[in-house]
């Protein structure tokens, strides 16, 4: 018996839907809450399986939560450490456990012990700007085998001290990372080529709030002047502008209509720039954003991925669903992922006209351009869309299969839950008040084969310093 999704294409999305809480927020919000002994009560948090994880890794530690999963509160403190030592079972269960080295460095002095990273399984994640940025505040960090498994050690003993760090590229997860340890070293550390995503800043935020003296600077400058006197807080987490992206687009993509309460216009600029460029409709009210569909839409777009301010890497898996609906050609260049096209092979086997390319299909300075690696596709469309047997491979290629099953003709069997229950809440009750077709069963694996082909995606995916 599996849990899969039946999906039965061909109905518009119409009606209203509410933004959950981000994400990529509130689980690096939850490790950020480690630096103190402080309560930290967060409003708005999603109940979604990476949420349960990082809560889990953080109780693990010591923290105390009371999670009111309903009314999406969560209050939480770790007054003090029970350990420093993340057991390898989190291994593989999402990224946070290696932004422990960043908060936990001035709480204790026993090494910290935290097992590689996981995730989606989108190929191996280097932490070298991590590394990197530690050391050069202080930190002792080292790579060791255990056992079958592989874990960082890492101390400060010498205690951390504010320095001038220069990342070579904008990485969230180093930048966090460094934000983190730097709150709590002597003097004032400043990080060059920083990232600054809206999630970044809504970290910032909360850290401004613990106690924390942090400035942004707009040349990707944040200054981080140390301390160690903190205070409770109150943080209410931003709205997830991948999930309300992700609802706009299905909502267009199926000639729907759908008003998604909490969407954020300031992060998604550059979205709804591309959306109107391919003639997708939006309307920005004063409590969130209506997307609707405003006639056919016309290709001839080219897409790059980049950093914030620029196209989300994560929006582009289902934006290139919608483009299959759209007439005309299009081009895709991924500058952040080295290999994140390997879903593209599920939205052909359903008709899609999508063609892989090595080369750089774009204006903008790409790191992969002589890496060998398939970063660029064209899309031609419009093409029409057909019901599949479907198994997820990573989570934002699980929602774009999921909206190319509710434009398909027929039904689609999607399975691979798990990665949608990462980053989703509520999934299928939302798109079922939206008029979706859409049930959540458990079956015997055969008796949905049968019914037609599967499709398992190519596991091609690599991510290079995230």
């Amino acid at each position: 018996m599996e849990e899969v999704l039946q999906v039965r294409g061909g109905n518009p999305l119409v009606g209203e839907v509410k933004a959950a809480g981000a994400k990529n927020a509130i689980t690096k919000l939850l490790v950020a809450s480690l630096l103190s002994d402080k309560r930290a009560t967060f409003y708005n948090v999603p109940n979604i399986g990476d949420v349960e994880v990082t809560v889990a890794l953080c109780q693990e530690i010591g923290m105390q939560v009371h999670w009111d999963r309903e009314n999406g509160i969560l209050e939480c403190q770790t007054k003090e450490l029970k350990t420093s030592y993340i057991p390898q079972r989190f291994s593989g269960s999402n990224r946070i456990p290696i932004l422990m080295i960043g908060a936990l460095l001035s709480r204790t002095e026993e090494d910290i012990i935290v097992p590689t990273v996981g995730g989606c399984r989108i190929g191996p994640r280097s932490v070298n700007f991590h590394i990197d940025s530690l050391k050069a505040l202080g930190a002792n960090i080292e790579l060791r085998d255990m056992k079958r498994e592989s874990a960082y050690f890492a101390h400060a003993h010498n205690g951390l001290r504010g320095t001038l760090i220069q990342l070579p590229y904008p990485s969230i997860g180093a930048t966090e990372n460094t934000i983190l340890a730097a709150v709590t070293a002597k003097g004032t550390t400043v990080i060059k080529n920083a990232a600054i995503e809206p999630e970044i800043v809504d970290l910032i935020l909360f850290l401004q709030k613990l106690g924390a003296n942090i400035t942004l600077d707009v040349d990707r400058t944040i200054r981080i002047h140390g301390t160690r006197k903190f205070y409770d807080v109150e943080h209410t987490v931003m709205p997830d502008r991948i999930e309300a992206a992700s609802f706009g687009m299905a909502a267009i993509g199926t000639k729907g209509r759908v008003f998604v309460r909490g969407a954020e216009h300031l992060h998604m600029i550059t979205f709804l720039n591309k959306l109107r460029e391919l003639g997708g409709g939006f309307s920005i009210k004063q409590d969130g954003i209506e997307f609707y569909y405003d006639g056919p839409l016309q290709g001839g777009l080219h897409l790059e991925t980049d950093v914030h301010p620029g196209f989300m890497t994560d929006w582009q898996p289902p934006f290139s669903v919608l483009l299959t609906q759209a007439t005309g050609s299009c081009i895709v260049h991924e500058t952040v992922y080295e290999n994140r096209f390997g879903y593209t092979e599920a939205l052909r086997e359903m008709g899609a006209d999508i063609s892989i390319f090595k080369q750089c299909l774009g204006s903008k300075a790409c790191r992969f351009g002589a890496h060998n690696c398939a970063h660029s596709i064209a899309i031609k469309g419009a093409t029409p869309l057909v019901g599949k047997v479907i198994a997820i491979p990573d989570l934002r290629a699980g929602f774009a299969y999921l909206m190319a099953a509710l434009i398909a003709a027929g039904e689609s069997i999607i399975s691979g839950l798990h990665f949608l229950d990462r980053g989703y809440e509520n999934i299928v009750q939302k798109l079922a008040g939206l008029g979706a077709n859409v049930v959540r069963t458990a079956q015997p694996v055969q008796s949905l084969l049968e019914q037609c082909t599967p499709i398992l995606p190519t596991p091609s995916l690599k991510l290079s310093h995230f």
